[in-house]
């Protein structure tokens, strides 16, 4: 049975959360979970590469089982919360490693991936845009507006994304077994999002995603430059990050392995684990056989 490790880190003044598995002299992989849920997302999946990975997957701040410090001591920013990944990195003595980028794990990898580029082995992106193809208007355009002019007349619509049932169609959308989706996936994430204070934390992010396309051009230039080994599995369902934006890769990564998975939409690993897990399985091993951890 693979053992996962549940541990704690301070990290400048914050006590994050992260779950580690496999054996720490083998190629690490960073697990960077989404929007509404946390690492936890990752434990059908670690167990399926602990053998022969070093897996390390935190809770971003606000997230999870790290901290949640009000929106008012804590300034909520993907570049915030990048900072403190590479901190625990650091801390950890992680200066390789693959990435595992999910919806809001995007754009804390791509951060890690512009600031260190020599640090990256590999990519798995699922369902993590980097390209504007991948943006869905009839999702995304109350966010941008949100962003441009917050206020009362543009929050009540971001925040219904905080909602139970917002959450639930999250998990559910696109999905064509949704019967294998477990409920405790959505209601678990409402609950930690529900902390007092969190909705602030959350509504800051939301507007702070728009700068995030601004930032495409460096990690296009990125890709070009490092050639780095990547897969994009995608659902092929999800309305949120829609298959252009899968297939973009292509256009600075020719090489980029692409799979789009029908009857899957958003959150792969609860809906279509067994085909998820064997092409990231296939990926890493023929990418990371001679990499060093």
């Amino acid at each position: 049975m693979v053992e996962v490790r549940h541990q704690y880190a301070t990290v400048q003044g914050h006590r994050i959360f992260y779950r580690e598995a496999g054996p720490r002299h083998a190629p690490t992989l960073l697990l960077l979970h989404g929007f509404p849920t946390s690492s936890r997302m990752f434990r059908h999946l670690i167990p399926h590469l602990a053998d022969r990975f070093h897996l390390i997957a935190p809770d971003h701040l606000g997230f999870g089982h790290s901290d949640t410090p009000p929106a008012h001591t804590f300034t909520y920013t993907f570049d915030a919360l990048t900072d403190l990944t590479q901190t625990l990195l650091t801390e950890l003595g992680i200066d390789h490693y693959a990435l595992y980028v999910h919806d809001y794990g995007a754009p804390i990898g791509w951060r890690l991936a512009l600031r260190t580029p020599e640090a990256i082995t590999a990519i798995i992106t699922q369902n993590g845009n980097a390209y504007e193809e991948g943006f869905l208007p009839q999702f995304w355009e109350p966010v941008w507006a949100y962003a441009a002019d917050p206020g009362p007349e543009t929050e009540p619509a971001v925040r219904t994304a905080l909602d139970l049932d917002a959450i639930r169609w999250q998990y559910l959308h696109g999905v064509d077994r949704p019967e294998l989706v477990d409920p405790d996936t959505w209601t678990t994430d409402h609950r930690d999002l529900s902390r007092p204070g969190n909705d602030l934390a959350q509504l800051a992010l939301l507007r702070d995603y728009a700068t995030n396309p601004p930032l495409y051009p460096q990690v296009h230039t990125y890709f070009r430059r490092s050639r780095v080994p990547l897969l994009a599995v995608w659902g092929a369902g999800d309305r949120i990050f829609g298959p252009e934006g899968a297939r973009a890769f292509a256009q600075d990564l020719p090489e980029a392995q692409i799979h789009l998975v029908p009857g899957g939409a958003h959150f792969l690993l609860e809906s279509h684990l067994q085909t998820t897990t064997g092409l990231i399985g296939d990926f890493l091993r023929r990418t990371l056989a001679n990499t060093r951890a």
